[in-house]
């Protein structure tokens, strides 16, 4: 690596040349900047019953004394009492559980502690800092699965301070209780870290499988205290006693220091206006008529207004005219034969902005060419790969060799490659990641200078766990969030009373979700028969319901001594929701394993045909075997993206709830959603230009899932002013901003959720719009957007109105990932949409 010297600049003169050189523009990208002043702590003595060389290991790390938040959460949970603590990034959360985990190993030589965290990457952080303490006879270790086979057997003898996750617990520990007796019978603490992560289907799996964990305890004699440790959150206890079954008592005043921060909102600015040479008015077919995409399902043959689930735009996403000309056969011969249509003209096309991506791939590195150690959040793994890439072409066009200075982070890195980024970054051999939210947890990054936030992460709680990673040794912090060209990026940058003036989201679970307690009590009944007390245990009614329909179903067995599991082998129970197994990307010429793919992610990325990228180096897929888990792919450099395209179907099963506001319906309930894969585009890298679009053949996928949905009568539209030929347009415009603004009520992102919108659906027998969750038998998110409908319709109604844009842009009603290529879509009228539907529901 070339040495390259240069004088690094602290987070106040960085923001000061960005602003500099975004001051080209007409308009400031930085629409506002929020101040937060330095915060002095509030140390307290360390607590009595603290073990002298406990107490001695922390001050030799150079903690000479607990904050107060930590020595009153640490105290509860000495005393037995089930607590949480959400508190801020950096705030110490980590020595209010370590404390009392300690004294309990150094004061009992038979006691035993586990710990579970999201992530292998934070239960390795927090293995270092267990060992760098150093006291004796705790004899840490992880147990996950990167752990070699050869080591588990001695961790399950030996260690007294196991490091998991939920998913381990699960599939490893719980089955296998047996032959972890031992280790059950001597649990003195659980420590549930950043347990504001365990929300959805994934937070209500935890909740069952830490109920499991308490009943295995119970079967070898201990009764575990639990402590969690939180991001601020609302509603931190309700949240903790939902997740644990138990009730827990939060610790909210955060008493740590804090040093400054800077937090820019950034606006990336519009390109030039382009122009596109077209018919004239007389001659040319109105967007409405134009032939259908090739490759793709006639309109004839969907919903009026199809749309899919949403997905975070992509950094090459094209505008919808140019999808157009790129792809509709008429519009192209004219370009060859100009006698076909008459008359040209040129047309303006509609302003879009610089994509997020490129923004903060040349922000990310102006901050390594000042010597500031930043790190960039990007939504998605390929987005990662492309800032990364992105920023060490233009750091090496400046400096050669400084570029090898950046990496990219992701999840489905093998475990070598991640440990090795994750040392370089600490050691300052790396000065820049682009990462996924993997890094979003509690890994201890001292010395990072700069956040830089690609996209609003979804909800508060993950916006400020991004921006808390800087500035973690005290000193002064910058962080900076980029809008995407997104309906709720665009409200929130122009809304920053939507950021810093509320309160973060109380996290959302449901265990009582019947697709989740039903796989769970058979998990349960696999481990130990199910007991009446058991029943009360797993959610009482919901459970007794549960357990009878798994008895009708043959499922479980009834005897006098419970209900037990009538198979051989163990549930296969997915956490996650991720669909089975990973897929595994593999290197055709030499079966090199590159990495892994979560199955719910594999028909998007893994498609014959797709474009890969793992570390900056581009691979093509030459073929999914879906029944084998593995895509082989070869390394190919080309110069177009590939974008998937599917469809989706929506029937109503049940209704649960329903608001009757006249011509307007409020509903919430159960729905059957089918999705497909159909065709992929191929896009100039350059240009966005729509190459081709190529037919795919993979299986349809089904999901029972809940939904909310509002429907108007035809009468109350054509009253506001809507024309019927207009219904699709308005509604679709509807939907698609909607689904963009629900994640600033419900904690949810936009992967979590998916909407249709149709001008008379077949269940419905009016226009409606639908929003449902992504997963089986709900999440939550669909219920939050119900309870809250005009707090959530009025958001999306205002981000549509203060949009600038004429007839619709990605900042409002389009979205990258439609399965009718955004069209129709009509933004005018879909205002008059939410003002009919706002007008008729009652206030909440």
């Amino acid at each position: 690596m070339q040495c390259v010297t240069f004088t690094a600049i602290g987070p106040a003169e960085l923001l000061h040349r960005l602003q500099a050189r975004g001051s080209a523009a007409a308009v400031s990208p930085i629409t506002h900047i929020e101040r937060m002043p330095a915060r002095a702590g509030r140390a307290a003595p360390w607590p009595t019953w603290t073990d002298p060389a406990v107490r001695d290991a922390f001050i030799a790390q150079g903690i000479a004394a607990p904050w107060e938040h930590q020595a009153a959460a640490a105290t509860l949970a000495w005393e037995g009492t089930h607590v949480v603590l959400a508190t801020g990034t950096a705030s110490g959360k980590s020595l209010a559980y370590q404390l009392p985990a300690l004294n309990a190993l150094a004061r009992d030589p038979k006691a035993t502690v586990l710990y579970l965290s999201p992530t292998k990457a934070l239960a390795a952080d927090q293995l270092r800092g267990i060992v760098r303490l150093g006291v004796d006879r705790v004899r840490p270790a992880t147990y996950d699965g990167d752990t070699p086979r050869e080591e588990r057997e001695w961790v399950r003898q030996h260690a007294r301070f196991i490091l998991t996750n939920p998913d381990m617990l699960h599939h490893s520990m719980l089955p296998g209780h047996a032959r972890w007796g031992v280790f059950l019978r001597r649990l003195s603490y659980v420590v549930v870290d950043e347990c504001h992560t365990y929300r959805g289907v994934f937070g209500s799996h935890v909740a069952h499988v830490l109920r499991r964990l308490r009943r295995a305890a119970a079967r070898y004699g201990s009764s575990p205290t639990f402590v969690l440790a939180s991001a601020t959150s609302g509603d931190p206890a309700g949240t903790a006693s939902r997740l644990v079954g138990l009730p827990v008592t939060a610790v909210t005043e955060d008493a740590s220091p804090r040093g400054a921060v800077t937090f820019a909102l950034w606006e990336p600015p519009l390109l030039p206006a382009s122009t596109l040479s077209l018919p004239s008015a007389s001659t040319l077919p109105s967007a409405s008529s134009l032939p259908p995409t090739p490759s793709l399902p006639s309109a004839s043959a969907l919903p009026s207004a199809l749309s899919l689930p949403k997905q975070p735009s992509r950094a090459d996403a094209a505008p919808v005219a140019a999808d157009l000309a790129g792809s509709d056969p008429a519009v192209a011969s004219a370009d060859s034969d100009p006698a076909a249509f008459g008359d040209f003209v040129d047309v303006e096309l509609p302003p879009i902005r610089r994509s997020a991506l490129r923004e903060t791939a040349d922000l990310l590195a102006d901050a390594v060419a000042a010597g500031t150690r930043t790190l960039a959040f990007v939504r998605s793994r390929r987005g990662a790969e492309v800032v990364a890439t992105m920023t060490r072409r233009a750091l090496d066009e400046a400096v050669p060799g400084l570029g090898e200075r950046v990496a990219a982070y992701r999840a489905g890195y093998l475990r070598e490659d991640r440990r090795a980024i994750e040392r370089a970054l600490l050691s300052g051999e790396l000065l820049a990641l682009a990462s996924t939210n993997a890094l979003e947890l509690g890994v201890d990054l001292v010395g990072l200078d700069a956040v830089l936030i690609c996209g609003y992460p979804g909800t508060r709680a993950s916006l400020w766990q991004q921006a808390g990673r800087a500035g973690r040794a005290g000193g002064e912090a910058l962080a900076v969030l980029i809008a995407r060209d997104d309906p709720l990026d665009t409200y929130l940058v122009h809304h920053p009373e939507a950021v810093f003036g509320r309160p973060v989201e109380a996290t959302v679970l449901d265990p009582s979700n019947p697709y989740v307690l039903g796989p769970q009590l058979c998990c349960a009944a696999s481990e130990a028969p199910l007991t009446q007390a058991d029943l009360d245990l797993f959610g009482g009614p919901e459970a007794a319901a549960a357990v009878r329909a798994l008895t009708e179903e043959g499922a479980l067995r009834r005897r006098p001594s419970g209900w037990y599991w009538t198979h051989r082998g163990r549930p296969e129970v997915d956490l996650r929701g991720t669909g089975g197994s990973p897929v595994a990307v593999v290197e055709s010429s030499t079966g090199r394993l590159l990495g892994t793919v979560d199955p719910g992610s594999s028909h998007v990325m893994l498609h014959a045909g797709a474009v890969y990228l793992h570390q900056g180096v581009s691979y093509v897929v030459d073929e999914l075997d879906l029944e084998d888990g593995v895509a082989l792919v070869h390394q190919e450099e080309p110069d177009w993206s590939t974008h998937a395209r599917d469809v989706t179907n929506l029937s109503v099963v049940s209704v649960s709830s329903y608001v009757d506001a006249g011509p307007v319906g409020l509903f919430f309930g159960e729905v059957d959603v089918t999705n497909q894969v159909v065709s992929y585009q191929r896009r100039r890298i350059s240009t966005g230009e729509v190459i081709d679009t190529r037919p795919l053949d993979l299986p349809v996928r089904e999901l029972r899932t809940m939904a909310v949905w509002f429907t108007v009568s035809p009468d109350a539209l054509v009253a506001a002013g809507v024309e019927p030929a207009d219904f699709p347009g308005a509604l679709h415009a509807a939907e698609h901003a909607g689904i963009g603004l629900l994640p600033l009520i419900a904690t949810c992102d936009r992967w979590d959720i998916g909407g249709l919108s149709t001008a008379n659906h077949a269940d419905t027998e009016a226009p409606t719009v639908f929003v449902y969750d992504g997963h089986p038998g709900g999440a939550g998110f669909a219920e939050r957007a119900y309870n809250t409908a005009a707090e959530w319709l009025t958001a999306t109604r205002e981000a549509i109105a203060a949009c600038v844009c004429e007839a619709g842009c990605p900042s409002c009603v389009q979205s990258p990932k439609c399965g009718n290529g955004n069209n129709p879509l009509n933004k005018a009228d879909a205002v008059k949409v939410l003002d009919t539907v706002l007008t008729a529901l009652p206030p909440q």
